[in-house]
C-alpha cells in the first residue's frame, strides 16, 4: 500500500505536496510535440472546372441592350424558363410579382397536368420597346418555338408557332430592380424574319 499521493515506485515514503520526486524539478518537462512528418508534400490537385450550366432560354437584346427593363428581362426571363422546365409554378410564384405569375404561372400547371416537357433551349428575341403609363415599360419580343412545351403523347408542340411567338411583356422596377410585371397585348408585333440562336 502506498502512502497518500505517492505511488509503488516511492515505497511507501511520504510525498511532497504536487506529488513524487520527478516533480521536485523546478524546470517544466518540454512538451511532447508529434516528429515532423518527413513525406513528402501532396502537389495540390488541379481545380475541378464544372461545366456551365447550360441555359434553358437564350434573350438576345438586340439593339436595347442598354435599356434598364431589357436587363431586368434578360436576367429573369431564364428563371421563368428554368420554372417551366422543373414545371413547377412555385419558382415563379415567389420570384416574380403576383400579376406575372396569374399571366404566366397556368401553362405551368397546364403542362404538369397534361406530362408535357420543354426541349430548351428556346430563344427570346427583343424587336422593340415602349413606355407606359405608372412607369412600366413594354418589351416587345418574340419566342422561338423551342419556347413552348413538347406534348409527348400527340408527338407535337402543345401550340405550334413556326416563325416564334410574339409577346410583350410589361416591365417594372422594383426594389429588387426590373421584374416582368405581366404579359402585355402582343398586337402589332412583328416575328418575319427574326433569327433565333436556338
Amino acid at each position: 500500500m502506498t502512502a497518500c499521493g505517492g505511488n509503488a515506485a516511492d515505497g511507501g515514503a511520504p510525498v511532497p505536496v504536487g506529488g513524487g520526486p520527478e516533480s521536485a524539478s523546478a524546470t517544466p518537462a518540454p512538451s511532447s510535440s508529434a516528429p515532423e512528418s518527413t513525406a513528402p508534400t501532396k502537389q495540390p490537385s488541379a481545380p475541378v472546372s464544372t461545366p456551365p450550366k447550360k441555359a434553358n432560354v437564350i434573350v438576345v437584346p438586340g439593339n436595347y441592350a442598354s435599356n434598364p427593363a431589357v436587363q431586368g428581362l434578360v436576367t429573369s426571363l431564364p428563371r421563368y424558363y428554368d420554372a417551366m422546365v422543373a414545371k413547377d409554378a412555385s419558382l415563379v410564384k415567389n420570384k416574380f410579382p403576383a400579376y406575372f405569375f396569374a399571366d404566366a404561372g397556368q401553362v405551368i400547371v397546364d403542362a404538369k397536368v397534361n406530362g408535357w416537357v420543354m426541349k430548351p433551349p428556346g430563344s427570346v428575341v427583343v424587336r422593340g420597346i415602349s413606355s407606359q403609363p405608372l412607369g412600366v415599360v413594354r418589351v416587345k419580343t418574340c419566342r422561338s418555338q423551342t419556347t413552348q412545351y413538347w406534348n409527348p403523347k400527340a408527338n407535337a408542340w402543345a401550340l405550334a408557332t413556326p416563325g416564334g411567338q410574339p409577346q410583350a411583356i410589361d416591365m417594372i422596377k422594383t426594389g429588387l430592380g426590373w421584374l416582368p410585371y405581366k404579359i402585355g397585348p402582343a398586337a402589332g408585333i412583328s416575328c418575319a424574319g427574326v433569327k433565333y440562336p436556338a
